[in-house]
């Protein structure tokens, strides 16, 4: 196994206990993937959006103070970045090398926490917390992928499943937005596993991940991406594997309500534009 390694520590925020970061992966670039032979999204993404961080954190406030967050097919790793400046300890994952070959977006600024690696094969993240000490095998508490899973292959889900599997702590929940209509943006087509919703449920039903959809109630909109954040028409899926041990949810409140339907719309978007330019 290829071993991708960090040292320096970050200009973010983060855990004391947050060292060193490696990756032992099967396959570190997906060079069959789309994405990386005609790179789209992976040259120019870099979503992020605080309510949906807000929101997270409210939702595991009563069993864990500092998370760990895993998000498979990071692109710029806005969002990586964005939980590290909140404190969590958090790893990215980008199956193409483009971003960071040419240190674009967060790749620039917290190299030693996005590393580039093909999710369809095996990996292993592990953690050392201290300099004498041994690595040890780093579990998360939720996992992300954001328009992710259309680029899988079909027969490539499994072996996904089961990284996340291996890399998820009890009760952990895998969070994901997905797009169930092509994407060809030029003579190459991107989407490799274009289905509805309801397929989506049932595959990862055999994988044995259950959909959890009071959960999606719970973000109502508020994703990394979606609908309202530059990926339309997608949906969304929150995953366990052991509903029972998942966080409870918290109470929605008018005041929660009124932020989830401004942010991201139409009237926000343009003040913020008028604002900022």
């Amino acid at each position: 196994m290829t071993e991708t390694t960090s040292r320096s520590e970050p200009k973010a925020k983060l855990p004391e206990y947050a060292v060193r970061i490696t990756v032992d992966a099967q396959r570190t670039v997906a060079i069959t993937s789309p994405d990386h032979l005609y790179p789209h999204g992976t040259r120019r993404d870099n979503s992020r959006n605080p309510r949906f961080n807000e929101k997270l954190y409210f939702l595991f406030e009563a069993t864990r103070r500092s998370l760990t967050i895993l998000d498979l097919g990071c692109s710029g790793g806005g969002f990586v970045r964005d939980c590290l400046n909140d404190g969590c300890l958090a790893v990215g994952l980008e199956g193409s090398d483009y971003s960071q070959k040419r240190r674009r977006a967060e790749w620039a600024v917290i190299p030693e926490y996005l590393f580039v690696c093909d999710v369809t094969a095996p990996f292993e993240i592990k953690i050392q917390m201290g300099e004498t000490a041994a690595s040890q095998h780093l579990e998360f508490d939720v996992v992300t992928s954001w328009e992710l899973l259309e680029h899988i292959a079909e027969p490539d889900l499994p072996i996904l499943a089961d990284n996340v599997r291996r890399h998820m702590k009890p009760g952990g929940l895998w969070i994901m937005s997905v797009s169930p209509h092509n994407d060809k943006p030029g003579a190459v087509e991107l989407h490799q596993t274009i289905r509805p919703r309801e397929w989506w449920i049932d595959q990862f039903a055999k994988l044995g991940f259950q959909h959890l959809d009071s959960y999606v109630r719970y973000f109502n909109t508020q994703f990394v991406r979606g609908p309202k954040f530059g990926a339309p028409e997608s949906f969304h899926l929150v995953l366990c594997m052991e509903p029972k041990s998942a966080p409870s949810i918290p109470p929605s409140t008018q005041l929660g309500r009124l932020l989830d339907a401004w942010n991201g719309s139409g009237p926000q978007k343009l003040l913020r534009r008028l604002v900022l330019g």
